[in-house]
Order: C-alpha cells, then structure tokens, then sequence
C-alpha cells in the first residue's frame, strides 16, 4: 500500500546550517496496517509525513502508494488520496465556515454559498452522530466557536469522509486536554477500523503507541531504528519499549515529552 525506499532529505545543504533530517527511511505498510512511530523532537517523524504528503522533493528515494509512484506528483494530487490531521485543532477546517459547508468542501462539493443537496446534509448527519458530540444538531454553526476536541474530531471526519488511500495522524491528540484526547483516539480507531484505512500516526504518548494500531515504529536521526510488529509488541510495556528504543539506536530516548506521558 506504502512504500518508501531509500528517502533521503537534507536542508541547507553545503551550509553552516545544513541539517540531515531523513537519511535513508525504508517502509513497507500493507492494506489496512496501523502503524504509532515514537521518536523524540528532530527523528524526522512529521518530516517523513512532509515526505510522503510532497511538501519538498526528496533528495533521493521514491514514494509509492497503492501501487502508484508518487515521488513527482504535485501536492494538491496527492491530497486527493492522503487525508492528514496536525497536533493544531485549528489546522484542516476553515473557522469561518459553519459545520456542514466544511464537510461539503470535503466532499468536493465547494463550501461558501455552495448548494448542499438534502441527500448529503443527511449524509453528514449521520457521519457527525458517529463522533457523539452533539454536532449533528448543530451543522449551521461556524466551526470557530467548537472546541479543539470537537473541531479535531470534525477534521478527522472530514479527512475520511471520502476514504483516502493512506491517513496521516501527526500527534493529533496532543494539545487536547487528556479526556478529550482518548475520545478523539476513540473515534479514531473505530474510523480506521470500520473502513480499514492504511494509517500512521506520531505520538507522544509511549502507552498509546502500544495500545494502538499493529505496528510501531521508532525514529531517531532521520531513520526508522524500530519496526514492532503486532505479535511481538503483545504484552509489551513502555519500559520495554524504552528498552527496545535503546537497543535499536543505541541510546536512551530523551525526550521529556514522552518519558512523563
């Protein structure tokens, strides 16, 4: 389903400032696999999203999707296929706009001024009733006055409204308070599970990244260090994976953010 091979990418190439933030990532996803990366700030983790998502050419390797070669195609197509949430609840929804013209520019179907057909106003209804949030009774008002779990949860419904190829979670919970972020990882399994999406999802969080998905990844350095699959990370604790991190990059993991969560 997704295939990196050999991505490379460094900026500021031949300066003081010249960085290397991918070097050499390799991954294979499968149809339908789940996979948590963990890394501490600077592995490359949203860097690898950019990657996949077109947001800079590589400097080499290749990007393939669903068997599709990918590497050279613009942004605004791949998004077409990739649906992608930030850890800002206010990225992905336009605020000015009420509930359902976001999700009608989703669908494709323009937003302001728009004509939303009574068939997809129901749609949407029942697509909002899933996240039990109260939304669907409340589709004409602007999305700026929601909360953040609220309006990262209409962001997730809105990125598989239309199921993508491959979904792109990048610490989406993390400015959310913790009860509104284990609603919001809720809804985001039973959507991944129910239409079986390819996904990958940055978190900071040790015990989710176990809890969740078939696989984890671990990041340092610009390279993947770790690939757990689901039979060996059962019965795994996060000592373990602390551990397993150590063993991979050889060195301890040191990133706060992630120890105290």
């Amino acid at each position: 389903m997704l295939k990196l091979t050999n991505i490379t990418k460094t900026f500021n190439a031949g300066t003081v400032n010249e960085k290397t933030a991918l070097s050499g990532v390799n991954l294979h996803l499968k149809p339908g696999d789940f996979a948590t990366i963990i890394g501490s700030n600077g592995a490359g983790k949203s860097t690898m999203f950019n990657a996949i998502c077109g947001d800079f050419m590589t400097d080499t390797g290749s990007v393939v999707l669903d068997g599709e070669d990918i590497t050279f195609t613009k942004v605004h197509e791949r998004a077409r296929r990739i649906g992608r949430l930030f850890q800002d609840p206010m990225r992905g929804s336009a605020p000015g706009m009420s509930i359902e013209e976001n999700l009608s520019l989703a669908a494709g179907h323009g937003g302001w001024f728009s004509s939303i057909s009574k068939e997809d106003r129901a749609r949407f209804r029942e697509r909002l009733a899933l996240l039990g949030m109260g939304l669907e009774d409340r589709m004409k008002q602007p999305v700026g006055l929601l909360s953040g779990g609220q309006r990262q949860a209409l962001t997730l419904m809105m990125a598989t409204l239309d199921v993508p190829k491959l979904l792109l979670l990048d610490e989406h919970t993390a400015a959310l308070d913790p009860a509104t972020a284990e609603k919001v990882l809720e809804i985001t399994n039973s959507i991944v599970k129910e239409h079986k999406i390819t996904t990958l999802m940055v978190t900071h969080n040790m015990q989710n990244a176990l809890d969740m998905g078939n696989r984890v990844l671990m990041m340092d350095s610009g390279k993947i260090v770790l690939d757990i699959d689901e039979e060996a990370k059962k019965g795994l604790g996060v000592n373990d994976l602390l551990d397993k991190f150590k063993e991979g990059s050889g060195k301890a993991l040191d990133n706060d953010r992630i120890l105290l969560s």
